[in-house]
């Protein structure tokens, strides 16, 4: 597999090592040197310290203190010289007491004439000065101390090319002291340690690579073992069983996995089972639904003509003026005119109806905004609302995505618009609110006036069905546009409703919210 759980655990895991491997070479490499210098420059301190506390008990001549001197300079790695005031060595430990004296006459020769004083370069007269010039030493002071006197300097000698790290000074009693250690075995330490670190962590990353490689194929393999039954479910065989033993979270995937498949067979045995049920109920209610649009079908066509003919001779009447009375005759053309339309426009709606019911019309789902839909349909009734003398409140303003068949969307709106705009009454007022409830949107629109008789609420969305006959005539409503409404919302398969107010009444229906499944 190109993007496979196992190479990608085994790259981590070694990029990871190798750059922590490599972050360590380079804070080893960088730090480690000024590490161990720093670590020199504490142990010679703290061999001065422990001199001149011998110094003042009065116990630095003694074998007690000989024997910890030694020890000390064998642990450090670093060379002693005391002497005395007479520049008699008293105690020297770890190198030549001879080249010692030299380095240090030449240090208290070369920073006395550095610094302009006198008083000590005296001391080197006896038979020190003559080896002065043979060290040149070029000195960097990292400590200076006046009381108690003492300097600690880092030293480069030409004789032997190599570099130092010098303490010298005076003890609280008078004794003048050298400590000295060479720096070379530190670069050297640190080379070895780098190189140590460079071959280890090779040998580590790569010992590491095969093994997480190894035991990554313990954890993949059972993952593996599950796609493939996951696929095998994918084509409804429920056979495939997980048949690890392991009790990590893999098994308990696995175990879950068996359980699904056990499930799904079982639920789809009963689907099979209401499935036989649920067909035979379907067959009944096509039997009823093929009688009732056959009923629907022959009257919208036996209307449909008649229709046409009347609205045609009532226009060709009132282009033909008769000597008799005219205007009852425009009169009674104008009502056939009127009633052609309504009846031309009940049998649009009753074919839309039709097509609705007999799913001839096909629902097509799709993502708009229905703020937008909601806003230029009131904008397009704008003649509508005035002629109504209607006051519309809507304050929706950020869109609203839904799913659903826009046009459908748009007429049902537009039947709840129009039926508010008939049955106002009172304040005048029509209010179209959005309420985002869980997955759907619910969209209504409420009109004050007179409520609905509760009785008459079960009825309203049955063809043809009216509350108030003289008032659905006035405004010329066919008793459709309700059931048209039942019709479009069934076929997307969401709910509609009506509530009775104490002011008002309010149709609603609702549209699935986009992004919520």
């Amino acid at each position: 597999m190109r993007y496979s759980i196992r190479k990608q655990f085994a790259c981590i895991f070694i990029g990871l090592m190798a750059g922590t491997i490599l972050l360590c070479w380079f804070i080893n490499n960088t730090f480690l040197e000024k590490y161990y210098f720093h670590n020199k420059q504490t142990v010679v301190m703290d061999a001065y310290k422990q001199m001149n506390a011998a110094a003042q008990k009065g116990s630095i001549n003694s074998d007690d203190f000989d024997i910890h001197l030694q020890q000390l300079s064998a642990r450090y790695n670093i060379s002693i010289l005391v002497l005395d005031e007479d520049s008699e060595t008293i105690r020297v430990s770890g190198g030549d007491p001879s080249i010692l004296k030299i380095e240090l006459w030449n240090h208290v020769l070369f920073d006395s004439m550095d610094s302009g004083g006198g008083s000590v370069s005296d001391r080197p007269g006896k038979n020190q000065g003559q080896k002065y010039g043979e060290n040149t030493i070029a000195n960097k002071t990292l400590v200076r101390n006046e009381s108690p006197f003492y300097i600690v300097q880092l030293v480069t000698s030409n004789r032997v090319s190599m570099d130092y790290l010098d303490m010298w000074g005076f003890l609280d009693n008078g004794n003048l002291f050298f400590i000295r250690t060479a720096l070379e075995g530190i670069r050297d330490s640190v080379d070895i340690a780098n190189r140590f670190l460079a071959y280890v962590g090779i040998a580590a990353t790569i010992a590491s690579g095969i093994i997480i490689w190894i035991v990554t194929k313990k954890v993949t393999d059972p993952i593996l073992e599950l796609a493939r039954i996951s696929e095998r479910m994918t084509h409804l065989d429920f056979d495939a069983r997980y048949q690890g033993k392991s009790f990590n979270e893999t098994a308990i995937l696995g175990n879950h996995i068996n359980q699904l498949a056990d499930t799904l067979e079982a639920t789809i045995s009963e689907l099979k089972t209401a499935n036989n049920v649920l067909q035979k109920d379907i067959e009944k209610k096509n039997e009823v639904d093929e009688m009732r649009k056959e009923f629907l079908s022959n009257v919208s066509h036996e209307l449909k003509t008649p229709i046409a003919l009347i609205q045609g001779y009532a226009e060709g009447l009132k282009e033909g003026i008769n000597d008799d009375d005219e205007e009852s005759r425009n009169f009674y053309c104008d009502v056939i005119i009127d009633e052609s339309g309504k009846m031309n426009n009940m049998v649009k709606k009753l074919l839309t109806l039709n097509q609705l019911e007999f799913g001839n019309d096909v629902v097509s789902m799709e993502r708009f905004d229905i703020v937008t839909l909601i806003r230029n349909y009131i904008q397009s009734a704008d003649i509508l609302i005035k002629q109504n003398e209607a006051a519309v409140r809507f304050e929706k303003e950020e869109p609203v995505y839904v799913w659903g068949d826009e046009f459908k969307t748009e007429e049902v709106f537009m039947n709840y618009f129009t039926n508010a705009l008939n049955h106002l009454d009172g304040e005048r007022v029509v209010d179209i609110k959005l309420s985002q409830e869980g997955k759907k949107v619910r969209i209504s629109v409420f009109n004050s006036g007179i409520p609905i008789p509760e009785e008459s609420l079960p009825h309203l969305w049955e063809k043809f069905y009216k509350v108030d006959k003289a008032r659905t005539r006035e405004y010329g409503g066919s008793g459709v546009g309700l059931s048209i409404v039942k019709a479009i919302m069934e076929s997307m398969n969401q709910k509609y409703g009506v509530v009775n107010y104490e002011n008002g009444v309010e149709f609603w229906f609702e549209m699935e919210k986009v992004g919520e499944e």
